[in-house]
């Protein structure tokens, strides 16, 4: 276990809140509720997968555990996904995340590129 357990579980679990309690916001809040998902999942999932493999110590973490970050990134994906409509998972590693945040400094980017979403629900 490394010493990022306990944040990967506090966003695995609020990932699961947020999937059980999920109502389609109405078309008007869907983008702030979106953007939401991005700042309080997507970023902060990504940032301790950039925390843990950047600085003076890489960390490695045990197969579960890295299993459980890919699941709650991948959890937060498919909520802001539903907020446009859009169902599905998304598979995306960390590590991909990792490196758009990087190149955009935007964790809605993130969401947008791995997701596809919202240009998928407009039919583009």
């Amino acid at each position: 276990m490394t010493r990022f357990r306990p944040r990967i579980e506090t966003l695995a679990e609020a990932a699961a809140d947020e999937r059980e309690g999920f109502t389609p916001p109405p078309s008007d809040a869907r983008a702030e509720r979106a953007v939401r998902y991005c700042r309080e999942g997507v970023g902060p999932t990504v940032a301790v997968y950039l925390e843990a493999r950047t600085g003076g110590r890489r960390v490695r973490f045990p197969p579960e555990e890295f299993d459980l970050l890919g699941r709650t990134l991948d959890d937060w994906l498919a909520l802001y996904a539903r907020c446009y409509g859009v169902e599905g998972e998304y598979g995306a590693t960390v590590r991909s995340a990792a490196e758009i945040l990087l190149e955009t400094h935007s964790a809605h980017d993130v969401a947008r590129v791995l997701t596809g979403v919202p240009d998928r629900a407009d039919g583009r």
